[in-house]
């Protein structure tokens, strides 16, 4: 299931990129790599599948708020995991997050009955935390990355757990419709 990674041996590596106009192509794609970067949303530049909207209020109540709007909802909420108190209990210090943990086996069995795997990503999470620079954030795993990553692209209630999680997170966020 892993792919191991062999690097070609150097001289085969020189050879690609060898003749003229070779400096210019490798300065090309530089360049718009750095451009897309510059140019991408926050969201594309989060970790790999997962969602993230800015939320105008501190972690607790944008927290409170996603917590309450999932409840509404009749889902279960297991846990809401407050990292930075733990981090405090033990000495250190961490910028407000908090982790809530939520799903309902209405949305998640036929989930799993996709592909049983995706178990290990249920109950669904939403991380809530402050960067580096005040900011808060919401933060969750798209569901159509984890049917994905779990060989099930063509689960139908993936696309609805995408749309009812998008849906709490404007909630939480203070977004509003159009």
């Amino acid at each position: 299931m892993y792919a191991t990674f062999k690097p070609q041996p150097h001289k085969q590596q020189n050879r690609r990129f060898s003749g003229t106009g070779s400096a210019f192509i490798r300065k090309a794609v530089t360049g718009l790599t750095a451009l897309a970067c510059l140019f991408s949303s926050a969201a594309t530049l989060a970790a790999e599948g997962m969602i993230q909207l800015k939320s105008p209020d501190s972690v607790s109540a944008t927290a409170d708020r996603f917590e309450q709007a999932a409840r509404d909802r009749g889902l279960n909420v297991f846990a809401r995991i407050d990292h930075a108190a733990g981090a405090k209990k033990v000495g250190q210090t961490l910028r407000p997050t908090e982790l809530l943990i939520f799903g309902s086996p209405k949305a998640g069995t036929p989930f799993m009955k996709c592909s049983q795997t995706v178990g290990i990503d249920l109950p669904l999470k939403a991380l809530v935390w402050e960067d580096e620079q005040g900011q808060v954030w919401l933060g969750y795993n798209d569901p159509q990355y984890l049917a994905q990553r779990h060989h099930a692209d063509d689960c139908p209630v993936a696309a609805g757990i995408a749309g009812n999680l998008s849906e709490l997170a404007r909630i939480a966020t203070g977004e509003q419709h159009d």
